[in-house]
């Protein structure tokens, strides 16, 4: 019956979602704001995949309207918590006596996701650990709810999306999403990013504690700090150090190790007393293939050479372009959005401007989707530089791309 519960909730949300987005197609009003609303409640209730995705799309500020995006990033910072006993049945499934291994667990977790939430607890010799605990029967109602996310995104043959497209969508998300239950691999990946970044003076990467890690509890040091979300109205020059910090991490991350941090919402990033720059949450790594990577930077040389030719070529290379009729003007609208932030010099992420050129250029884009489409097989990668751009927004951030840029841009072109 619960099961049964659950389904009809996402399928109903879906059904309003799907409502919206066709009224929409069709020349008609949605209203957002209520329907985000609507997807907050019923979603932090729920949790698991569905509120994923929906925390997925809040990271779309430059696609989706502006009042959805400002309910569904809710669900990065006010989701409901799982009720303690639940939470506390996973931990006793792991520990055993929980007094035995604790001094204390605080019932109240201070961060709560999609998968599972993060409870403070103090050891008996006086260390400070968290435990990232992943929500009781999630791996049993992962499955069910995968196959109504499925339903929910055939909605998009609305927008003239291709099934097979859908499909491979659907199957990205779906991997990403069952590797997140995971939580051996993340502990290994806190590891190896622990290892590989340690030359990183700037940035801090929590500590797993393997002896107290299990399938559904991840165990880490704790590490204090000031989510990145609530550095807007701090020193300007710790927000430029720490936007250094990302965008350097970043560019390491990807053109040497070929891997991407695939889950960039602000709650996972944070900054430390000493101004470091933490991140959280490594429950979500991607792959990134050298061949894709230039590909892609293929698309940016053109992109700033403001070549929609070359644009379209790069498009077709990366499989986000079908049918007939290359959208040229759109090509040059977007081109001459995004050159200012590549300019020679120093450029201002919080430049209200681009941001204004890049939103109105989203009703061109969802018009002209019968030919211009996001590649589905790096959905994930488009859209978590997306969501690292909007945080090096949130931060202020004013880098010189232009130097950034050109050496990756020489390396693509060998």
């Amino acid at each position: 019956m619960r099961e049964r519960g659950r389904t009809r909730r996402l399928l109903g949300l879906g059904a309003r979602t799907g409502g919206a987005m066709i009224r929409t197609r069709l020349g008609g009003q949605a209203d957002w704001r209520a329907l985000g609303e609507a997807l907050f409640e019923g979603l932090s209730e729920l949790k698991g995949p569905a509120m994923k995705l929906a925390q997925i799309m809040a990271q779309w500020d430059d696609l989706l309207p502006s009042d959805l995006v400002d309910e569904l990033s809710r669900l990065q910072r006010q989701a409901e918590p799982m009720p303690w006993e639940g939470i506390r049945r996973t931990l006793v499934e792991q520990y055993g006596d929980l007094d035995e291994r604790f001094r204390e667990i605080e019932q109240r977790p201070f961060a709560s996701a999609s998968m599972g939430q993060v409870h403070r607890a103090v050891t008996h010799d006086g260390a400070t650990l968290v435990l990232k605990v992943q929500y009781p029967g999630l791996p049993e109602v992962l499955e069910g709810d995968l196959a109504q996310v499925r339903r929910i995104l055939r909605l998009g043959r609305w927008l003239k999306v291709p099934q097979a497209r859908l499909d491979t969508l659907f199957e990205e998300l779906a991997a990403s999403l069952r590797g997140e239950l995971d939580y051996h691999a993340e502990a290994e990946s806190l590891t190896r990013y622990r290892d590989r970044y340690a030359h990183l003076e700037s940035l801090v990467i929590p500590e797993p504690l393997p002896d107290l890690c299990g399938p559904r509890v991840l165990a880490m040091r704790y590490v204090a700090g000031t989510p990145l979300r609530d550095l807007e109205g701090l020193d300007d020059s710790l927000r430029q150090r720490v936007a250094t910090t990302l965008a350097d991490w970043l560019t390491e991350e990807l053109f040497t190790h070929r891997e991407l941090h695939a889950d960039p919402h602000a709650g996972n990033f944070a900054v430390d007393p000493e101004g470091r720059l933490v991140i959280y949450d490594l429950g979500a790594i991607i792959p990134v293939p050298e061949e894709r990577l230039k590909t892609m930077m293929a698309l940016l040389e053109a992109t700033l050479a403001v070549d929609p030719m070359g644009m379209d070529r790069a498009m077709l290379a990366l499989g986000g372009r079908q049918g007939q009729g290359a959208p040229l003007a759109l090509y040059r609208e977007s081109a001459e959005a995004v050159v200012p932030l590549f300019e020679p010099g120093v450029q201002d992420f919080a430049d209200v401007r681009v941001h204004r050129r890049l939103r109105e250029l989203s009703p061109k884009v969802w018009a002209a989707m019968d030919r211009l489409q996001p590649p589905a097989d790096t959905l994930l990668l488009s859209r978590t530089l997306n969501g690292h751009y909007w945080n090096l927004v949130r931060l202020g951030a004013r880098l010189d791309m232009h130097a950034r840029t050109a050496p990756l841009l020489e390396w693509a072109r060998c």
